[in-house]
């Protein structure tokens, strides 16, 4: 059998500038459809991605083979599998998860509808929908440039749906895309500035993208966990204050656990979801010194409360104030939510780092804070035991207790490690007198309990401690690796003391906010044998970029919109003003576009008016007036309706002017030559 002989398969590539205009629309809008829904595969389950790939493929197929549509039946089989899947994976038909991956589903189902154009518009709004379903999960900047590839390419797709006859190049219809984008682009820009908000840019409830270092509990080990991870927590900067404040003054305060069961830390007072079981009461602070003034941008924690400097007041010239968030001052010093923060939040409050407070603690409050539980670590006990009997520490304070346990760190050959091992069932006891190695809250944890067996009140703090040390874009970053532990003791008289056992141990940890790195990767290590200083400075050039997003975008809040507003010489913004502001541009934009209207009316379009001409030559030759909207082709057409076969050069023509202006290469006008075409023909034909 020769070559030319063999049966040629079903379908194969020619090449994209050999396909027909249908099928190469068609994949076009598949490869969009696709870029739409791969960021979605991270969260949704994997069956979702598998089904719409095939899906997505068998179309394709279909396309390059020109074989028919399948029919409604075996659609809806497939769409009834792919709802039994998702009510087996989400256990419900209904809420985000479930109703984005039956989205997807019937995106990917419905190529296989695309018989008309009406078809193909409902695949256009749900990839529009489809787009926006993005921001429910994340609202970064990668995110955002992805979905605006994405609506660009719907808008062309849209664009060659709505050409004529021919084969329109891609290039045109998505510079027409780009063009109709950007003439559009001024009025969301002036909805984005002045449309009134509360809260931040596309914050939503139990937005999944949210991460979080801190917990409103802890094991030894939990905390470092958190060392390897180099995602950002919060940024802080201190508007007059020219550097970083001193390292004793970057705590930034977090869940306080109190209660102890033998092996986990837990705060006191909150319910299972994080959120206080009661309103709580502030603590009554003493205030010395100059307040510290900072600004704070916090990611998503999926926490209720704030991090905030220690120690940020309830007064109303210090407290943060967040729109359509209540603040909760408790009396251990936490600022709680009345709901988990699920968004980037920005604020502005002034701390107190010289302070006294809670010299008014009762023995009530204080009791569960001497508390151990029965059976635990019985060689630190008798430590504690020893230590009360010994004359030096019989009447010894907190602070005096307290400074000999640091001591003991300090001379006691301790090591601070992110690798400690696994501890036992007497881990305080293993700590202190086996290993002797740990992480922060392995040197806080045991702190507190030889203090509470030694009758002391203390309790774990858990938050952040310091910041990188140079700033990104004018701001300070606070990273999950700067999670921290420390403890606070109570002494009659003077209240809650500070103690950071981890600074006796590695005061760098502490002073220069030098964390333990994990050993590099890899390419880590490939960067670093090229340019050690590589990655550092490639991650603070992408941070500064995405801080900018972040502040001028996701950030953009009421306090900003009155800000511009009053750099425009609004002497006294509200609601009222960016009521007006709006109004004014929309009256401003209805009138220029009556002008631009007016004016493109009175011009005439090359192309019309060429065809024009066209439709005058005609009828001289006989033909009836054709209608104005008619095309070349059409004109053909009506000519050799009414002059027969002899009118078939000069059809030939008018098709030739078709394939000009609507197919490969196509030109806004025909070239000269085709006029003395167009005029040969016309005076071989003749009058009729």
């Amino acid at each position: 059998m020769t070559a030319a002989s063999r049966p040629r398969p079903r379908w194969h590539w020619p090449g994209w500038a050999h396909l027909p205009r249908e099928a190469r629309d068609t994949l076009f809008l598949l490869g969009v459809i696709g870029w739409t829904v791969l960021p979605h595969l991270a969260h949704l389950p994997w069956w979702c991605g598998v089904l719409s790939a095939l899906v997505l493929l068998w179309r394709a197929q279909l396309a390059l083979s020109g074989a028919v549509l399948p029919g409604r039946l075996s659609i809806l089989l497939v769409l009834g599998v792919a709802a039994g899947l998702t009510l087996w994976t989400q256990r419900t038909l209904l809420g985000k998860d479930a109703g984005v991956t039956m989205l997807v589903v019937l995106m990917s189902l419905k190529t296989l509808e695309l018989r008309a154009r009406r078809d193909a518009l409902v695949v256009f709004f749900l990839g529009f929908f489809l787009v926006l379903t993005h921001f429910l999960y994340s609202q970064s900047l990668p995110t955002a440039l992805a979905m605006l590839v994405s609506v660009w390419g719907l808008l062309t797709a849209l664009v060659l749906a709505h050409m004529p006859v021919g084969r329109p190049p891609l290039a045109r219809a998505g510079l027409l895309a780009l063009r109709t984008a950007a003439l559009g682009a001024p009025v969301m820009v002036a909805l984005f500035l002045l449309f009134p908000r509360i809260g931040p840019l596309w914050g939503v409830p139990a937005d999944a993208a949210a991460s979080t270092g801190l917990s409103g509990s802890m094991e030894l080990g939990s905390v470092a966990e958190l060392a390897t991870d180099d995602s950002i927590a919060l940024r802080v900067r201190f508007p007059g204050l020219n550097g970083l404040p001193s390292p004793e003054h970057l705590y930034f305060r977090g869940p306080v656990l109190s209660r102890f069961d033998g092996r986990r830390w837990r705060a006191t007072g909150l319910s299972a979801n994080g959120l206080p079981m009661w309103p709580g009461r502030a603590p009554a602070a003493q205030l010395q010194g100059a307040g510290l003034a900072y600004e704070m941008t916090l990611e998503p924690l999926r926490l209720a409360l704030l991090p905030l400097l220690e120690l940020t007041p309830a007064r109303v010239d210090a407290s943060p104030a967040v729109d359509g968030l209540q603040l909760l001052p408790q009396a251990d010093g936490v600022w709680r939510t009345d709901r988990v923060v699920t968004e980037r939040l920005r604020f502005a409050a002034q701390a107190w780092p010289r302070h006294s407070w809670g010299t008014e603690a009762t023995p009530l409050q204080l009791r569960e804070l001497v508390q151990l539980p029965s059976g635990y670590n019985p060689r630190t006990m008798a430590w504690a035991a020893a230590l009360r009997r010994d004359p030096r520490y019989a009447q010894a304070d907190a602070r005096t207790l307290a400074q000999a346990l640091l001591t003991q760190v300090r001379n006691g050959n301790f090591t601070y490690t992110l690798a400690p091992g696994t501890y036992g069932e007497h881990a305080v006891d293993e700590f202190w007198l086996d290993r002797r190695q740990g992480f922060c809250e392995h040197f806080a944890a045991a702190f507190v309990v030889l203090m509470r067996a030694m009758d002391v009140p203390a309790r774990i703090v858990t938050g952040y401690q310091g910041t990188d040390p140079l700033p990104v874009d004018g701001w300070y970053v606070v990273r999950q690796s700067h999670a921290h532990a420390w403890a606070e003791i109570w002494q009659p008289g003077q209240g809650w003391l500070r103690v950071d056992p981890t600074a006796a141990v590695a005061p760098e940890r502490v002073v220069r906010s030098r964390h333990l790195v994990p050993p590099p990767g890899l390419m880590g290590q490939a960067f670093g044998a090229v340019d050690p200083q590589l990655l550092a400075r490639l991650r603070s050039r992408w941070e500064a970029l995405n801080n900018r997003w972040n502040q001028w975008v996701l950030a953009y809040s009421r306090r900003q919109q009155f800000d511009l507003l009053a750099q425009l010489g609004v002497s006294q913004p509200s609601w009222a003003d960016l009521g007006l502001a709006l109004l004014y541009l929309g009256s401003g934009a209805a009138l220029a576009g009556a002008a631009w209207a007016w004016w493109d009316r009175r011009r005439v379009d090359p192309w019309q008016r060429l065809l024009g001409q066209v439709r005058r030559q005609l009828t001289q030759l006989g033909l009836p007036e054709p209608p104005a909207s008619q095309p070349p082709r059409a004109l053909a057409g009506l000519l050799l309706q009414h002059r027969g076969e002899a009118a078939r050069a000069l059809a030939d023509v008018l098709l030739q002017l078709e394939q000009q202006r609507y197919g490969h290469g196509a030109r806004p006008l025909p070239d000269p030559a085709w006029w003395v075409q167009f005029r040969r023909a016309a005076q071989a034909l003749g009058p009729a």
